[in-house]
């Protein structure tokens, strides 16, 4: 058992494999100044089942029969840092670019990708963004690697922390009901989504094209050539002269011939002979 208070000790061979690991199954690197990470993130882990060390860890995931470990493990390594609202200015953008859209596209029902999703604030504060303008409520599909991150999702209930950052209080009461210590989501708020799981690295794009897609915060995790895999599925999914919304410190330059800067919207893309724009139009 891992002594009370005390931190488990992990060889460097152990922490390369669990490291390798997680890029295996999803893509993610972890930067060799941030392995602290490993040890914070699979404390809960090795509690439960017991174990003194992440090297003791690794000798179970070697000997298991079952895969069911090595997917806690990856589920716990998974960076899910999100909020409601984060990055506010970005989301309005995205609204104004949508009501843009909408307008070209008739009776067309927009759709619209949230990749990386994590634990559905992202895809709800679309929701909830585009309910208040009054805007016809678009197809928004939200999807990520981990399935603990889509069941929270679904089911829509954060915690007081968790409500708090980037929701007001209007928004708070409209969209939120109070059940113990928790604030879970009105159905009608998440009726509104589509939760899927995939994996950007491994998997192909959600069928169909997307009007608008999101993968913010994601790229930072990828090698090179794995950004460059990922870009081409994007370009994939993206209708004619959609839109891509990366995070603040990802570009497509350098990356991709897919995307290009967007003159209208500053700091989107828009999807220049990709894949899904030659087949929609084809």
């Amino acid at each position: 058992m891992i002594p009370p208070g005390g931190a488990p000790i992990a060889s460097s061979g152990a922490m390369n494999m669990l490291a390798a690991l997680l890029e295996q199954r999803a893509g993610q690197q972890i930067a060799a100044n941030r392995t602290w990470r490993i040890e914070t993130a699979l404390k809960p882990i090795l509690r439960e089942k017991g174990l003194a060390s992440l090297d003791e860890l690794v000798a179970k995931l070697i000997t298991a029969r079952t895969g069911e470990l090595a997917d806690l493990v990856v589920d716990a390594l998974l960076n899910q840092e999100t909020s409601f609202f984060r990055d506010a200015a970005v989301l309005d953008m995205i609204a104004d670019a949508a009501q843009a859209m909408q307008a070209e596209a008739g009776h067309r029902r927009l759709r619209i990708w949230s990749s990386g999703c994590s634990t559905g604030q992202e895809p709800l504060s679309l929701a909830m963004l585009f309910s208040e303008r009054g805007m016809p409520d678009p197809e928004i599909v939200a999807t990520d690697v981990s399935p603990a991150a889509l069941a929270r999702a679904r089911s829509g209930r954060f915690s007081q922390f968790e409500i708090q950052r980037g929701l007001p209080v209007r928004r708070m009461m409209t969209w939120f009901d109070t059940v113990g210590a928790d604030w879970v989501a009105k159905p009608e708020l998440v009726r509104k989504l589509q939760f899927r799981q995939h994996n950007l690295t491994q998997d192909a794009a959600p069928a169909g094209s997307f009007d608008i897609i999101l993968c913010r915060n994601v790229m930072l995790y990828f090698s090179p050539a794995v950004r460059r895999q990922v870009f081409d599925t994007l370009a994939s999914a993206m209708r004619p002269g959609g839109l891509l919304a990366l995070g603040a410190g990802e570009t497509v330059i350098g990356q991709t011939d897919h995307f290009t800067p967007c003159e209208t919207y500053r700091g989107f893309y828009r999807g220049v002979n990709a894949p899904g724009a030659m087949r929609a139009a084809g």
